[in-house]
């Protein structure tokens, strides 16, 4: 608007001026008040983490690492050599007594229960008795075509009835998608959806990616999407809310209470009982998925919860199928920080302080173990993916091995190391690392191949 122009609408000039102003305060008010929640979400993290520390007893927790600065002065291994400090990992196949397990009846009533215990009271903690029921209602149904198929899209809240403590409200959020022309029971894939935090964007996909949907639906499978963030908070503050709240009344958790791994996967473990009550879903041939946290998330749930059919564990690192004891990208040091750390019983703090990596019972090639004998595919990227130590993973699975062949199966069958874009699928455990970085896509189609063995 020029000088002329201005002299001849004053008012229209000031009823802009003053749209404007309003606009550019809204806009400052806004930023306030995500400072002002940002800044009272960080001083009750800090609260719930010092009191744990002063529950185990801890004044000092070894610092992480730096992933993605090498030249910062705590900066990430990345060099294979230097991986292997812990070369001796826990025996999968042998009792706290020393006797070994040679028979799938000592697996099963021996030994498994003994890595339960372990992962329950060290690593992920327990999931409370007596956890209330949850009411499911369908808010909204739509019908769309998906790879040319028609298709019923339901979405869905599940509320956890609250009356034990009526401050703190549940309502997780489902979308189930299955295909109409379809009139037996599918099978179904079920995925703990990725939430990205404010700031954080999705990363794009690749030129003709086919969303993982799409796939599942051109092969006659269902899919299923939950918020984990609608089961609990991603952060520690959050620990006095979400199902951890509830249950505990809005109280600190206990050392050995659960983290946010084993709720998000107690509630993949309530959808699927859900999904029994669906005459669209065969729920004996569900699966469950899961990125990053989630894939470390998913691979607990299909751990603790036998009837999940099969997984697709994606760039999980550490907490997940990364082993502990290696010097390799994400360190326990890093899921012990005050960003990490509600994501895993308060025990587990104590490999990250007075206690060091190699005094933890288990490892994560025992977290496989428990899904023996189901089939499990670990999936990461090779370039732009090192802090999830693909190795680490793939080490993993095949420390795993021996429960799945005790048990008359085959676990994960290579002679090599993995190298890019190279499918290690004979055996119930796969592990493929692709090419393109911390993302999911890439193996989904070589997923859905292997996966096609067993979801009939």
């Amino acid at each position: 608007m020029n000088h002329s122009t201005m002299k001849r609408y004053p008012y229209f000039y000031l009823l802009i001026s003053t749209l404007l102003s309003f606009s550019c305060l809204a806009q400052i008010a806004r930023t306030a008040e995500q400072d002002s929640i940002l800044a009272d979400r960080q001083r009750k993290t800090q609260a719930d983490y010092e009191q744990m520390l002063q529950q185990l007893s801890i004044t000092h927790i070894r610092p992480g690492v730096n992933g993605s600065n090498p030249k910062a002065a705590n900066a990430a291994n990345y060099d294979e050599s230097k991986a292997t400090i812990y070369p001796v990992l826990p025996a999968v196949l042998q009792m706290k007594d020393g006797k070994s397990v040679d028979t799938k009846r000592a697996w099963y009533y021996h030994r498994k229960p003994e890595i339960i215990e372990d992962f329950e009271r060290e690593i992920y903690g327990r999931v409370p008795d007596n956890i209330p029921p949850i009411s499911w209602k369908i808010i909204a149904k739509e019908n769309k075509i998906m790879a040319g198929f028609p298709v019923e899209i339901q979405k869905l809240i599940g509320t956890v009835d609250n009356k034990r403590f009526p401050s703190i409200s549940v309502q997780m959020e489902l979308t189930i998608g299955f295909r109409k022309d379809i009139k037996k029971a599918m099978p179904a894939m079920m995925e703990l959806a990725w939430v990205f935090p404010p700031g954080m964007n999705r990363p794009a996909p690749t030129n003709n990616e086919i969303p993982w949907t799409e796939q599942v639906i051109a092969k006659g499978w269902a899919f299923v999407q939950l918020n984990p963030l609608t089961v609990q908070a991603d952060h520690g503050a959050g620990l006095k809310s979400g199902i951890i709240g509830l249950m505990n009344r809005a109280e600190y958790r206990k050392p050995d209470d659960w983290g946010s791994l084993r709720a998000w996967a107690w509630g993949a473990s309530k959808v699927l009982d859900y999904l029994e009550t669906m005459p669209n879903i065969k729920y004996t041939s569900v699966g469950i998925t899961g990125h990053s946290r989630y894939g470390k998330a998913a691979a607990v749930a299909m751990a603790f919860d036998t009837r999940f059919a099969i997984g697709y564990i994606c760039s999980s690192g550490a907490g997940g199928l990364k082993i502990y004891r290696r010097n390799y990208g994400e360190l326990i040091e890093n899921v012990a920080a005050k960003n990490e750390y509600h994501w895993m019983a308060g025990n587990f703090l104590k490999y990250a302080g007075p206690l060091s990596w190699n005094d933890l019972p288990i490892d994560a090639h025992e977290l496989i173990a428990l899904c023996a004998p189901r089939p499990m595919y670990i999936g990461v990227g090779g370039n732009g993916d090192s802090w999830a130590d693909p190795y680490g993973m793939y080490l993993a699975g095949k420390e795993a091995s021996p429960v799945y062949e005790l048990l008359g199966k085959k676990g994960l069958i290579s002679d090599s190391a993995p190298i890019i874009n190279e499918a290690k699928t004979q055996g119930e455990i796969g592990f493929r690392m692709h090419d393109k970085g911390h993302v999911t896509g890439p193996n989904w189609p070589n997923f859905i191949e292997f996966a096609s063995k067993y979801l009939k």
